[in-house]
């Protein structure tokens, strides 16, 4: 089966390995080389490196415009196979394949369309997460579900790791997809429930500010859903703190911890910088419950553990964050 593949980061990788195995891919689309580091230096997408890896050509388009489809339309593909390319494909494209577009997406459809799901599925707390194979639609995630496979969440994924393991579930999953439409057998569609539909936005780096008076728990879950971006932030001394791992602490104050003791005057301001336990970490006042922050980092140092960072910064506690 000829495909062209769409996809710009490296969730899609695995898809794309696969396809180029099983399949011939006659084109990979992929966004522009963007400009990143200090020196601005374009950097290729790590879709376009998978690419190139395998051979294969790679399409860059600033827009998919007239000129594009002439392309597109030279290629002669049957199938549009996208996953995580970020924007939505128009009839006059769609009408260029034969089999339509497949669609690769990270969530059990229609819970989490849109462009952040495995961030938003971390987020809410959910107990399962998956991926979805759909027809391409019109409408952003909105077409008739291909295949779906269920992975249980334990609750300590961040979006990285998340994302690493459901970019394997989801080449698997499209592999058996892919084989029933090239053997003539393409897989019963059937459509959303729109009443059980949830959206995700685009994160920003505001997303990350942390807003202590939330309870610790939606706290902890943003630190892990916002790495690697753009990861909870929050200040100390006038400067911005990356928080990188942390934990909702199991107990209430003992004696195993060092600082101020529960009534201290400002130790139960959301922010405030309760005490140090040795066990867990720097122990934080929330809205409902303490946050044991267990690795940090201020802004342009080197990530630290808690203890480090104490030592460095005696004065964290009692301090209030985010203040």
């Amino acid at each position: 089966m000829r495909i062209l593949f769409a996809g710009t980061p490296a969730l899609a990788v695995p898809s794309l390995e696969m396809a180029a195995h099983a399949h011939e891919v006659v084109g990979v689309l992929t966004s522009p080389d963007q400009p990143a580091g200090r020196g601005r230096t374009a950097v290729a997408s790590p879709v376009k490196d998978a690419a190139v890896r395998l051979g294969l050509r790679v399409l860059q388009p600033e827009k998919l415009d007239a000129a594009f489809l002439e392309t597109v339309r030279g290629l002669a593909p049957d199938a549009l196979v996208v996953a995580a390319f970020g924007k939505i494909f128009r009839k006059s494209l769609l009408d260029l394949f034969p089999l339509g577009g497949i669609n690769v997406h990270p969530s059990l459809l229609p819970r989490h369309r849109g462009p952040s799901p495995i961030s938003a599925a971390i987020l809410a707390g959910d107990r399962e997460t998956g991926v979805t194979i759909q027809k391409i639609a019109l409408k952003f995630d909105t077409g008739d579900i291909y295949a779906q496979e269920r992975y249980a969440l334990e609750g300590t994924e961040t979006t990285a790791s998340l994302a690493e393991a459901l970019a394997g579930v989801g080449a698997r999953l499209l592999e058996t997809v892919l084989a029933g439409f090239a053997g003539g057998r393409a897989p019963q569609a059937r459509v959303q429930d729109e009443t059980l539909a949830t959206y995700s936005h685009t994160l920003t780096k505001e997303d990350g500010v942390v807003r202590w008076d939330e309870p610790a728990e939606a706290i902890e879950r943003k630190v892990r859903a916002f790495d690697p971006w753009p990861r909870a932030t929050t200040t100390y001394a006038a400067q911005t703190v990356l928080l990188l791992k942390s934990h909702v602490y199991p107990a209430t104050l003992g004696e195993d911890h060092d600082g101020p003791e529960a009534g201290a005057q400002g130790a139960e301001v959301p922010g405030a910088v309760r005490a140090v336990d040795r066990a867990h970490g720097l122990l934080v006042r929330t809205g409902r419950g303490i946050l044991a922050v267990e690795r940090l980092q201020q802004q342009f140092k080197k990530p630290m553990d808690w203890r480090s960072f104490v030592n460095g910064h005696p004065d964290i506690v009692g301090a209030r964050l985010g203040a």
